[in-house]
């Protein structure tokens, strides 16, 4: 039988034995094979564990590569001492890696953090994570609880590491995004390639609530022996969710970038970041209609409108969303009319709103006549809700404009946007959380669905370019 010899360096020899295991281990399973008892599914796994030994291995290498064992170093044109020298464990997504390196502090200084190279070089998260390790952990937490992301890595043979360590890097990934977010977001839409049927493109504004963890006030007087020491309530409070959507010509949605931030983060942040996407989009595309939607709050109307003002985003066109009017106007036809002739009645009003631009003015015409404007349903007034809804909202109601430049009458993106990206995730039974924790997890979570996440974490985890001289004793 031909055989192969392969020479491997001393400093790769570690490397080689990981090898001659994978092969050996593969020798184990040929023989199990010809005897009839071999486990498939057992091999799969032990191959798993070799290819990670042989992942590791390389980690090793590569990583003592970029260590410098100087007394003294130039760091950036900076010179730096040694002020240690030993092992330390970097974290792959084949798990764990010890590696021998030395740091560096300011020469003349005293105190104050140290330079590890290996680190610096490698773009480690948080000191020890190397970048792909560090995103594929934040990736599969803003999907689903630690708890869940732990037991996905351990079925996939990936990322061997604990709860806590997901959640920890998780949030030093959305901190580092969050640093530098204006930033990347710009990259990300300059680079964003255009589609060519692209025609229209709708920006959407809304409000979901999330369940937050507040200090609850500790009651008067001598605390219960039991009594916990720093109480805390589980309250609703309001985030925030917007949308940019590309449309094509007929009106069909291409692409939804997604924004969203925690009720005690700046709104206007996330509002500016869009009207920057389509900025940039109409750079690209001069002649591009732009349509803002929101479900009649005077609240999104304002953030909005301050947003989009300027003749750099032309006509824009502002729109309330067509099925919350809809739903208003359902109401109103139930108190006016009998269940029959109420389907009747809205059927006839959709017809109005979506091909007159009259419409508004008949149909609120048409409710004041009904005598019926102070009829109580329970706790509302569903006549005079139309009526104040149809008076608000009057300049936002052209629908047959709209329609007959193809532009989108309905805010289902951002409603959408709301469900994905926190009812899903931020929602679950029992939960709750503290804003900047959640604030980090909401920014990464829109990047992913907004397919932004590998271009985002590239910006994100880059390494920074560092120069290294070593300087050799006089």
């Amino acid at each position: 039988m031909a055989s192969m010899i392969i020479e491997v360096p001393e400093e790769l020899k570690s490397v080689g034995e990981a090898m001659r295991e994978m092969l050996s281990a593969l020798e184990a399973q040929k023989a199990l094979q010809r005897t009839g008892r071999c486990s498939y599914s057992a091999f799969e796994r032990q191959l798993e564990q070799r290819s990670a030994a042989i992942e590791r291995a390389s980690h090793a290498v590569a990583l003592a590569a970029l260590d410098v064992d100087a007394a003294a170093v130039e760091i950036n044109g900076v010179k730096h001492v040694c002020v240690f020298r030993g092992p330390t464990t970097f974290q792959t997504r084949a798990g764990e890696v010890e590696v021998t390196r030395s740091l560096f502090r300011p020469a003349g200084a005293r105190g104050g953090a140290s330079v590890d190279l290996v680190a610096m070089r490698a773009g480690a998260v948080d000191g020890t994570w190397l970048p792909e390790a560090a995103q594929a952990m934040a990736f599969l937490v803003q999907q689903v609880p630690a708890r869940e992301a732990v037991d996905t890595a351990r079925e996939l043979g990936r990322l061997p590491f604990a709860k806590a360590s997901f959640e920890r890097v998780a949030q030093a990934v959305g901190k580092a995004y969050a640093q530098q977010e204006k930033q990347i977001d710009e990259a990300l839409i300059e680079a964003f390639t255009v589609p060519a049927e692209l025609a229209s493109v709708s920006v959407a504004l809304d409000r979901v609530s999330i369940p937050v963890e507040e200090p609850r006030p500790k009651p008067v007087g001598r605390p219960r022996k039991d009594a916990p020491k720093n109480p805390i309530a589980r309250v609703y409070r309001m985030a925030y969710c917007g949308t940019v959507t590309l449309h094509d010509a007929e009106g069909r949605a291409l692409h939804t970038i997604r924004y969203g931030c925690m009720p005690d983060s700046d709104p206007d942040e996330i509002v500016n970041g869009m009207a920057g996407d389509v900025l940039a989009l109409r750079a690209a595309k001069s002649e591009l209609r732009v349509a803002l939607l929101s479900d009649g709050a005077p609240e999104m109307h304002r953030r909005l409108d301050a947003a989009f003002e300027g003749a750099e985003f032309g006509v824009v066109t502002r729109l309330i969303d067509f099925w919350h009017l809809v739903e208003k106007l359902a109401a109103a036809a139930a108190v006016m009319a009998t269940a029959e002739q109420a389907a009747a009645l809205i059927a006839r009003w959709k017809i109005l709103l979506l091909n007159r631009s009259s419409a508004r003015e008949s149909i609120l015409a048409e409710l004041r006549d009904s005598s019926k404007e102070h009829i109580r349903v329970g706790d509302t007034q569903p006549v005079h809700a139309a009526i104040t809804y149809l008076e608000n909202n009057a300049q936002r109601m052209d629908f047959a404009a709209a329609r007959r430049q193809c532009l989108p009458i309905g805010s289902g993106a951002v409603e959408a946007t709301c469900k994905s990206l926190v009812t899903v995730r931020m929602k679950r039974s029992g939960c709750r959380w503290k804003q900047p924790s959640a604030d980090r997890l909401i920014r990464l979570r829109a990047l992913a669905l907004s397919d932004r996440w590998d271009e985002a974490m590239k910006l994100t985890l880059h390494a920074p370019a560092v120069q290294v001289k070593e300087m050799r004793a006089a």
